[in-house]
């Protein structure tokens, strides 16, 4: 089994041409200012970097997306995340011991991204009017489908998207929040936990179709269709 963890393949490219410089040294100051707990304005960032408002809104026009580039800049590699593992368990398995290093790591820059999302749900609850563009959040549900992808025809459509959205709750900054804020625990039990939910979550779903077919039940017996 070969499986090919995207950290050890992160390569930086060199910004070509004065746009991109520019729009890579906002992106690094922001990165920066977030790491510190700030989430800066696009003005904010290019008072700090030494760039002209407009020059800065050219490269990211408003706080959300900075902060969604601020964020994706973060997530990077996990975003870059693939497996030869033909076993459904190696790769959620892997995807959780290559992800979570990460996420521990941007911390505050993932916190930060959470924050603008609550702000803007607040904002709409009480029907303020809201100039920015929706931050955009969601990654998990890409990466945890492509990680289950071997059980796509062993597992009904319905226990495929169950067991994607079982896995979501111990994966990504959430479980973060849980285990670390609140439990205390540092990286590597954070990680113990997190592995040990993602098997049990992976095997109690393919025990539950074997089950079925043994007892010759109709599988998919979630509600979803």
């Amino acid at each position: 089994m070969v499986v090919s963890n995207a950290l050890d393949r992160e390569v930086k490219r060199v910004p070509q041409g004065p746009r991109e410089r520019t729009r890579q040294l906002m992106l690094d100051t922001a990165s920066r200012l977030v790491q510190e707990g700030q989430t800066p304005s696009v003005t904010e960032v290019a008072e700090a970097a030494g760039v002209s408002r407009a020059t800065a809104y050219r490269a990211f026009p408003s706080q959300a997306a900075l902060v969604e580039a601020v964020v994706d800049h973060g997530l990077g590699p996990i975003l870059q995340w693939e497996s030869d593992a033909t076993d459904a368990e190696a790769r959620v398995l892997n995807l959780l011991e290559t992800s979570m290093p990460r996420i521990f790591e941007f911390e505050a820059t993932f916190k930060a991204g959470l924050k603008l999302s609550l702000e803007q749900w607040a904002q709409r609850q009480t029907g303020q009017e809201i100039t920015e563009p929706p931050f955009r959040r969601g990654h998990r549900v890409e990466l945890l489908q492509r990680a289950i992808a071997p059980l796509r025809k062993e597992l009904p459509r319905a226990d495929f998207i169950r067991l994607a959205r079982a896995l979501s709750l111990v994966y990504g900054l959430e479980v973060l929040i849980v285990l670390k804020d609140i439990w205390g625990l540092k990286l590597r039990e954070l990680q113990a936990v997190t592995t040990w939910a993602g098997r049990a979550l992976v095997r109690s779903a393919i025990a539950e179709v074997q089950t079925a077919a043994a007892n010759g039940e109709r599988g998919g017996r979630s509600a979803e269709k």
